[in-house]
């Protein structure tokens, strides 16, 4: 009702501004490549000094280019690999975890997210770890309390649980350094047989992680996946904390939307029986490049980019420009320093941008037939899966829950891949349904604007052979 910038003064030298309007936010993300200056207290705090999320833009950009870089390549390289490993390794934990009782969504998911992320850092070698599930327990506790210790403004010295949030995160990056080691050593001896081999935890490799004195940081300097960033380094960083960054900004994304995903395919049976049907039917006549399946699971990856529409990990998209004023089109300046925020929960449900189902699930809104002729859940239902084509969800500019622009998500792809084969691997072995303890709190979850940011409901993975 404000048209698409609200400015608000905070104070004589503080000015928010609030951008509503997709293509204004579009040239806005463009132009403001800095990120706020004092969003970084927090990770400083639990994980170390790292420059790869610096407020410049300048500053990160060679490195974010060598990351995606990376990425990609890992994707190539073990696109069709990773997911396989990743869901048999998660499909023994539910199994697991089903013994004593539901599955909460949010851990199942976290769960998929942590063994994503540190397959990805660490290599194959981290599902063989001993550590792993002490990793993920200590890395969540430490994330979960990290917020309230950075709300200080000075840091707290004369209280007892700081020196023991200091002693956890002391305790977590040799934990990171362990891991990294077991890794390595996997990777040097199946080089040399040929063959698998696991490991049991011994007690000298314990020792690190009960207090004793850590391996040296160097050992992370030929670490494969920051081969390329030893040059762009800050000296006063520590390359441990840009691991730990990495995974918990990695974990966190990653977790919020399968989360909402697995929630969706609860509520809406009838997609993921669709969604089932067309992994079956991938499945029976499977690519050469078996990573590239995934594209042809339309309906799947539909039903992810709706899920991050109607609930991105975050509300507000936050960016800044700290030397040059910021001129648009429209004739509007905003001053250097200020601070710009996208509304992207407001901007990915307004009726303009997608009509007027935006606040509802409908996965189809990212398809459209061989035609091009956009289409609704009735008109694609009779024409088959064949005849599904995904619409590039990036050409809409109110599309925003990975950014947008300079500093948009360099691990798009990358994620988006790797869900959607983990997802399917899964839902080819297993239907989810909505435990008979939790209907009334799952109908509040996604209808209650209030309790909608993280959905959470008690699930069932019944395996499709029973």
């Amino acid at each position: 009702m404000y048209g698409p910038i609200v400015k608000l003064w905070l104070g004589p030298t503080q000015l928010l501004v609030s951008v509503r309007d997709p293509m204004l936010i579009q040239d806005m993300l463009i132009k403001a490549e800095d990120k706020l200056p004092y969003t970084g207290k927090l990770f400083h705090l639990a994980f170390g000094q790292s420059s790869l999320f610096a407020p410049s833009f300048e500053k990160v950009q060679k490195r974010r280019e060598l990351l995606a870089t990376e990425l990609n390549e890992r994707l190539l390289k073990n696109g069709d690999m990773i997911p396989v490993k990743v869901a048999d390794f998660i499909t023994d934990k539910i199994e697991t975890i089903e013994k004593k009782g539901g599955l909460d969504s949010r851990l199942v998911s976290q769960h998929i997210a942590f063994t994503i992320m540190g397959v990805t850092f660490f290599g194959d070698g981290f599902l063989a770890s001993p550590k792993a599930a002490m990793y993920e327990e200590l890395f969540m506790t430490i994330a979960k309390d990290a917020c309230f210790w950075a709300s200080y403004n000075v840091t707290p010295f004369w209280r007892r649980g700081f020196w023991k949030y200091q002693c956890l995160c002391t305790k977590l990056k040799c934990l990171t350094q362990d891991i990294l080691q077991h890794c390595r050593k996997g990777c040097k001896l199946s080089s040399h047989t040929g063959q698998d081999v696991h490991y049991e935890s011994s007690t000298e490799e314990m020792k690190s992680a009960d207090g004793a004195q850590c391996c040296s940081d160097d050992e992370f300097q030929d670490y494969y996946f920051f081969r390329d960033l030893k040059d762009h380094q800050d000296g006063k960083e520590e390359p441990c904390g840009n691991v730990m960054r990495m995974i918990f900004h990695g974990c966190q994304t990653t977790s919020v939307l399968i989360t909402d995903v697995l929630t969706r395919l609860v509520m809406h049976g009838e997609i993921q029986d669709k969604v089932y049907s067309e992994i079956s039917m991938v499945r029976r006549n499977p690519s050469k490049f078996e990573h590239e399946d995934v594209y042809r699971m339309p309906l799947l990856l539909a039903t992810i980019y709706e899920s991050a529409r109607l609930l991105p990990t975050g509300s507000m998209l936050q960016r800044c420009s700290l030397k040059h004023d910021l001129s648009f089109a429209s004739g509007v300046t905003i001053p250097a320093g200020a601070v710009l925020v996208v509304p992207v929960e407001l901007v990915q449900k307004d009726e303009f941008n997608w009509g007027s189902d935006a606040s509802h699930f409908n996965p189809y809104r990212f398809l459209s037939t061989v035609t091009n002729r956009s289409g609704s859940a009735e008109d694609l239902s009779d024409t088959g899966f064949s005849s599904f084509v995904l619409k590039d969800p990036n050409e809409n500019a109110a599309f925003l829950p990975f950014g947008s622009g300079a500093r948009a998500c360099i691990g798009q792809k990358f994620i988006i891949q790797l869900v959607a084969s983990v997802l399917a691997s899964l839902l080819n072995k297993y239907e989810i349904r909505l435990s008979s303890d939790s209907n009334a709190d799952s109908n509040t979850t996604l209808k209650n604007n209030l309790l909608q940011r993280h959905p959470s409901s008690q699930i069932l993975f019944v395996k499709r052979d029973q």
